[in-house]
């Protein structure tokens, strides 16, 4: 029993891990960096920021590889920059003891942007053009990203993991670094979140008529699209929407339309504070049909916020993309807590969220390098050996990277608002397994 409430807490930890990269917060020191190793050579200066990848090689040497992230590890956001950071070096750590990769070391280099999207923009610079490293691993917090993802993208660096789900990762058959061929998410992007919302609801719900209240922020608009795009794809479904402000008190007039059109499932595309008001208005309503939401809503907060209400009119599900039942979870668990020790500063990070998250960063980065032992590392052969075969999560699914699929998370689990116990202690019970698009659609 104490272990299933070990992995519980864990799943809703993780499951919401990076909420707080959602928000702003500007105001901070100077950034500080950490020295890091050297470099290896520049690229040809005709090739210039916007080069497609072409055999470029800059931070590889017969010893090493540097790769670097900014992120906030002073400031408000400390408690999740400290430990994603200390989890991605625990990994490398782990690595490095063993003998690197093919005889290579990886020298991992940090600057701490503070959450300041000029800040982060700035360090992107210096790493690239003055460190000259390889890839960027672990961007951070959904303000930066947003800010330096086009630049990414100009340099045409490799560039893996996002602590963020922003729309501007998605990418479908990318072929150009303009189209995102460089960028390789992980966590879930809304795009794609949402897309599987759909699957659900027709897949296993047999939704037929699916309404869909979003919010006028960006995630609301990324799940939107998602949705909207998945149910093009499926015969016999249709859908109804409204859209609200984010933050809305008075939802009255958005959830009376979805009643009126007589939906059988409703897909609640907001996050944090929206949501509850939303689904409160269903119930005090009388809608009584299932709602789904967003894994970033799977926390205490969200469930305690709308449990009475809904308590026998309907169910309120969200989305998950960690799953510690697994073999390959428990053998990576076990690792992560030996090596995360070693990194933490004495603090405890054996049950945490965000340092599980930077050594998930490391197994995605580190799992091109193994691709390509025995053969040259470029940019270009790194990127096609990320593409080459779909990439397992240690804590989670497989995603794959073919064909310039740019998807992040693609396989996810399902969870239900519930009483909180001993078992559920975010008040979310497991109802669905890890699952992609085709499975749940049967396709």
């Amino acid at each position: 029993m104490r272990t299933k409430k070990i992995i519980a807490l864990i799943m809703a930890l993780l499951m919401a891990a990076f909420v707080f990269a959602g928000c702003g917060g500007k105001d901070s020191p100077p950034a500080q960096s950490e020295d890091g190793g050297g470099s290896a050579s520049a690229p040809a200066e005709e090739e210039g920021p916007a080069a497609e990848p072409s055999g470029f090689v800059q931070g590889i040497t017969d010893t090493e590889i540097i790769i670097a992230n900014s992120a906030a590890t002073s400031g408000a956001y400390a408690p999740v920059g400290v430990p994603f950071t200390a989890g991605m070096r625990a990994y490398f750590n782990k690595i490095n003891e063993a003998g690197g990769i093919d005889g290579r070391k990886i020298t991992y280099k940090h600057i701490d942007d503070e959450f300041d999207p000029a800040k982060g923009s700035s360090a992107l610079t210096e790493f690239v053009e003055d460190d000259k490293v390889f890839a960027i691993v672990g961007h951070f917090g959904t303000p930066v990203v947003a800010a330096t993802v086009d630049q990414l993208k100009e340099y045409g660096i490799p560039s893996v993991y996002f602590a963020t789900g922003i729309g501007q990762l998605y990418a479908e058959g990318a072929t150009t670094n303009a189209e995102g061929y460089n960028i390789f998410p992980v966590q879930p992007v809304y795009n794609t979140e949402g897309s599987i919302m759909v699957a659900y609801a027709a897949g296993k719900f047999d939704a037929k008529k699916i309404g869909i209240i979003y919010t006028n922020d960006d995630a609301g608009i990324d799940l939107e699209k998602g949705a909207v795009s998945q149910i093009g794809k499926i015969d016999g479904v249709e859908y109804v929407e409204e859209q609200v402000p984010a933050g809305a008190a008075d939802v009255s007039a958005a959830v009376t339309n979805i009643k009126n059109a007589n939906v059988d499932f409703i897909i609640v595309a907001s996050i944090q504070g929206t949501m509850p008001t939303i689904v409160k208005e269903l119930a005090a309503q009388g809608v009584g049909k299932d709602c789904i939401t967003t894994y970033v809503n799977v926390s205490s907060a969200m469930s305690e916020a709308v449990v009475n209400d809904i308590k026998g009119k309907f169910e309120v599900y969200g989305l998950g993309w960690v799953d510690y039942t697994s073999e390959i979870a428990q053998a990576s668990l076990a690792d992560y807590s030996e090596w995360v020790a070693k990194e933490s500063g004495g603090e405890d990070f054996s049950m945490n969220a965000y340092a599980q998250t930077g050594w998930i960063c490391g197994v995605f980065f580190t799992e091109g390098l193994r691709r390509l032992e025995g053969q040259e590392v470029t940019w270009e052969s790194y990127m096609a050996a990320l593409e080459s075969a779909p990439i397992q999560n240690p804590f989670g699914g497989k995603i794959d990277y073919s064909g310039g699929m740019r998807l992040g998370t693609q396989e996810m689990n399902l969870s239900k608002v519930v009483p909180m116990d001993d078992v559920n202690q975010a008040g979310w019970e497991k109802v669905e397994e890890l699952q992609g698009i085709d499975a749940l659609l049967n396709q």
